[in-house]
């Protein structure tokens, strides 16, 4: 018997792992677009507090930020290769895994390139 011709608890199951493995792919978008919102945000204090608050305020403010964004993208990842215990087979096809470590990893790389521009960056106005 296919799949698609499934009936009663049987199909009920599958529908049930093909909702799992969509609530996990928006998990991992939500810790995603956190992270990015929290990058940004480090980048924007850096940017905007300038001239408006001590520098040593500027620079805590975007540290904590972007670490907090690097945070984000190594969770996702870990809540992508740790689920839990296994579903059934679902029937839709799941975004590969590595394609999501790739990507969280080099987005942990842009969080660190960016910590060092909040560390020794000019904050400010030039002159």
């Amino acid at each position: 018997m296919s799949q698609d011709n499934q009936q009663g608890p049987e199909r009920r199951t599958v529908l049930a792992a093909d909702r799992t493995i969509y609530a996990a792919e928006r998990t991992y978008a939500a810790w995603m677009r956190t992270g990015l919102t929290a990058l940004a945000s480090g980048i924007g204090a850096k940017a905007l507090l300038a001239d408006v608050v001590p520098e040593i305020l500027i620079v805590t403010t975007g540290t904590i930020l972007v670490a907090f964004s690097a945070f984000c993208f190594i969770v996702a990842v870990i809540r992508e290769f740790r689920p839990g215990p296994p579903p059934p087979e679902p029937d839709v096809k799941k975004i590969p895994s590595l394609l999501l470590l790739i990507v969280s990893g080099f987005l942990v790389i842009v969080s660190i390139a960016t910590l060092f521009g909040v560390w020794f960056g000019r904050s400010g106005s030039p002159g």
